[in-house]
This record gives C-alpha cells, sequence and structure tokens, in this order.
C-alpha cells in the first residue's frame, strides 16, 4: 500500500471535506491517520476476551456485558479514526476530528515557520510518524499530529506546499 491508497481523491469522503474548504482552494493532500492508532483498543478488547473466558468459566457469566462494551469502545474509536483527516490545501493545514461535536483545527501555510517529524521505534517499525507544526504565534490550534503515515514520504510533500518546490536534496 503506497501513499496515493490512503490518500483521498474525489469520492463520497472528498465532498465531505468540501465543506471545510474555501471556494478558491482545493485539497492537496488529505490523509486518514494511520490504523496503528487503533492498537490500543484491539488489544484492550482481546485482553478483555481472554479475560471475560477466564472469569466467564468461573460461574461469573455477567462478565460478558463488561466485555461487549470494549467491544462498544473499540467500534466507536474506528468511527472517530474513520472520519478524521489531515487535510493539506494550497491555504493552509487542516485536522478535521469529532464525530458528534466536529472540530477543524486550522492554521494557514503562511504561518507556518517550521515542520518537524519525529518517529519513536514504534512508529518506524509500523509506519507512522509524528508531524510538530511551528509557528511564530503563541497559542496554536495545530501543533502535533500523531500517527501520520507514510510519514517520510507525507513530510516531503507537506514541506514543498509550505516552504516551496525547489529540490533541497544533497545530490
Amino acid at each position: 500500500m503506497n501513499m496515493q491508497d490512503m490518500m483521498v481523491v474525489r469520492d463520497s469522503t472528498s465532498r465531505a471535506l468540501d465543506r471545510y474548504l474555501m471556494s478558491h482552494e482545493e485539497h492537496v493532500i488529505a490523509v486518514r491517520r494511520h490504523p496503528a492508532v487503533l492498537l490500543a483498543p484491539v488489544a484492550e478488547v482481546v485482553g478483555g476476551l481472554i479475560l471475560a473466558g477466564v472469569i466467564g468459566s468461573m460461574g461469573f457469566p455477567y462478565i460478558w456485558w463488561l466485555w461487549l462494551i470494549l467491544v462498544g469502545r473499540l467500534l466507536w474509536r474506528v468511527i472517530v479514526w474513520s472520519i478524521e483527516f489531515f487535510v493539506v490545501t494550497d491555504q493552509r493545514v487542516m485536522l478535521l476530528s469529532g464525530v458528534l461535536n466536529r472540530r477543524v483545527a486550522m492554521m494557514p501555510l503562511g504561518k507556518v515557520d517550521d515542520i518537524l517529524l519525529q518517529r519513536s521505534l514504534a512508529g518506524r517499525t509500523l509506519g507512522y510518524g509524528e508531524f510538530v507544526v511551528e509557528s511564530a504565534g503563541q497559542d496554536q490550534a495545530l501543533r502535533n499530529v500523531n500517527f501520520m503515515p507514510y510519514p517520510e514520504q507525507l513530510y516531503l510533500e507537506v514541506s514543498s506546499m509550505i516552504f516551496g518546490a525547489e529540490d533541497l536534496s544533497p545530490d
């Protein structure tokens, strides 16, 4: 799977993003967070299943209701993940999040002073990174964006949009 597979092109999801775009701007990059963001809830469901199986076999059948709560929480996290997007247009950088209460964190491209890519050992292993967006302003609505897929390629794409398309490679 490459970055093109994770980027949003004109489909129903794209139309959902279009409502947050100004009439004169186009989204160039729109990606969901890396699916690794779901690893903790999946581990909780699997661990809960094992624990519920052990406790349930001891004569406590109501433990399964608690496990169903974990399953419901996992389903909620999947829904949240599926509608959360990191968007870069020709004018600004945005993070769209929230299911019931929609949140749009935005920073104009002209205000971005620096963008830092950080990758933990888990991130390098699973293929995600964290962007730290720096601005001259004091408080920022959009500073840390974690679990970014294809971080090096996305970093280069976003950097070229923010700082120009000149090739800065040492070769």
